[in-house]
């Protein structure tokens, strides 16, 4: 090992990243290797990923990689992730044709951050994980652009089981779709997931979707019991270059859980996210087991479609919580459609503030605070204006009603805090739980702070 003094890093010395450090013992007995720090560039890059060990990192020098990044077979452990990441500036993987810029096969416990995926308008996707399994994969500050060819090509795709991702701070714009996890056909299940502080932008279709799911396959180490999947903090904008006609999607879709088995009891909790404009479909639709809350609907486009949808898709809505949103449209707030089968106590709207002109349809409605989309103005502080200074905050003496019981929430995460943040009284309805001057985030097509 020698240091890099540019950096401060350590590095291997020996060219072609050769070998795993070996400590030897005054007895000469060899120990298992430890956790290492390496840099590489455009021409060795995929030597010195093939090699790398539990708990090691690898810094990629700024430039254009011609060649996609293959991470085949390679697993860290708890605790030892493997790390590859942007040394300061972006890396610059540059799409090929025939070939998915980053593929993830057969892998656990990695790490991708501040790396940079311009798809040049080439018919291949940014991330995708292929293979048996991709588990406990980290996707961090990633910016991945200009795969917008065709509707199918994809930002960040998961095409195998995929469970424990954690896909934080990205910045996806101009894509067919933005992330698409699971398969149209229900395999290749995604679960357990932290989908948190993204912008995804300007994409032909979805932003998000996740596929409905057959029952799992059983795999080694694969978590069997209930689990939450988990999309907060992002910023969902269709407010450009979206599809139309039979083509057209909604923002966000989230299909159900499995039937039985493994998975049955899984939740989505859908929290603190920014929605933002959809010309020609909802901003989102799901079904199966759903908590959503805390969000912010605003599309003041005109458009048949309802900012919130919760129906039959592959399956029907099961368990349903919608409370604490704030919701802006023109002609539908929230609708809900169920099938014979589902009780109606199932499927809960509780302390949402829904301005339309079809404000709530279906379901089972307490305590909501609903108007016609013509009183918008009368009740938020700039409604009206273009993205970077809207505000959907309450105007003072604004939505406020009798305190609801916060307890009826105590299940999902961050349920007491509101859209800022902010500890909750139970007595505001929409997304905020305050009135007059806005202490939290900027309305802005960015990616929401961390926290």
């Amino acid at each position: 090992m020698v240091t890099d003094a540019k950096a401060g890093r350590h590095r291997h010395p020996l060219p072609g990243w050769a070998g795993s450090i070996i400590l030897v013992s005054a007895l000469g007995a060899t120990h298992p290797a430890l956790p290492a720090e390496f840099r590489a560039g455009p021409d060795d890059f995929q030597q010195a990923v093939d090699r790398l060990k539990p708990g090691d990192t690898l810094f990629l020098e700024p430039g254009q990689y011609l060649r996609r990044l293959d991470i085949d077979g390679l697993t860290g452990t708890p605790g030892k992730l493997i790390t590859i990441e942007g040394a300061g500036g972006r890396p610059v993987f540059l799409a090929n044709p025939d070939n998915d810029t980053i593929v993830i096969r057969d892998a656990g416990y990695i790490t991708l951050r501040n790396l940079e995926i311009d798809g040049r308008g080439m018919m291949v996707n940014g991330v995708r994980s292929t293979g048996r399994f991709a588990h406990h994969i980290v996707l961090d500050d990633l910016y991945i652009h200009d795969l917008g060819r065709y509707q199918q090509i994809v930002g960040i795709s998961s095409k195998c089981p995929a469970w424990d991702w954690r896909v934080s701070r990205n910045v996806i714009i101009r894509a067919g779709t933005g992330m698409y996890f699971g398969n149209s056909n229900g395999d290749h299940p995604f679960w357990g997931g932290v989908i948190e502080n993204n912008l995804v932008s300007e994409t032909l279709g979805y932003n998000l979707q996740i596929k409905h799911q057959n029952p799992r396959p059983a795999l080694p180490g694969m978590p069997t019991g209930p689990r939450k999947t988990i999309i907060r903090r992002n910023v969902f904008s269709k407010a450009a270059g979206s599809a139309a006609g039979n083509e057209a999607r909604p923002n966000v879709l989230v299909g159900h859980w499995p039937l039985n088995g493994p998975g049955k009891d899984d939740e989505y909790l859908i929290y603190g996210n920014f929605f933002y404009q959809n010309p020609s479909e909802a901003l989102f639709q799901g079904e199966g087991k759903i908590a959503l809350y805390n969000n912010l609907f605003y599309n003041s486009q005109d458009n048949e479609y309802p900012a919130v949808a919760i129906q039959p898709h592959n399956d029907i809505p099961r368990k349903v919580r919608i409370f604490f949103n704030t919701v802006l449209h023109r002609w539908k707030g929230i609708r809900v459609t169920q099938k014979e089968g589902v009780e109606e106590h199932e499927l809960r709207i509780i302390g949402n503030a829904v301005f339309s002109d079809a404000p709530l349809q279906g379901g089972q409605s307490s305590e909501n605070l609903v108007a016609p989309y013509a009183d918008v103005p009368d009740y938020f502080q700039h409604p009206a204006a273009p993205i970077g200074t809207l505000s959907l905050f309450p105007k003072p003496g604004k939505l406020q009603g009798r305190p609801i019981n916060l307890g009826t929430f105590a299940d999902y995460l961050e349920s007491d805090r509101d859209f800022n943040g902010q500890k909750r009284d139970g007595r505001f309805r929409g997304a905020y739980s305050a009135a007059g001057r806005n202490p939290g985030w900027k309305l802005s097509l960015a990616r929401p702070p961390s926290r």
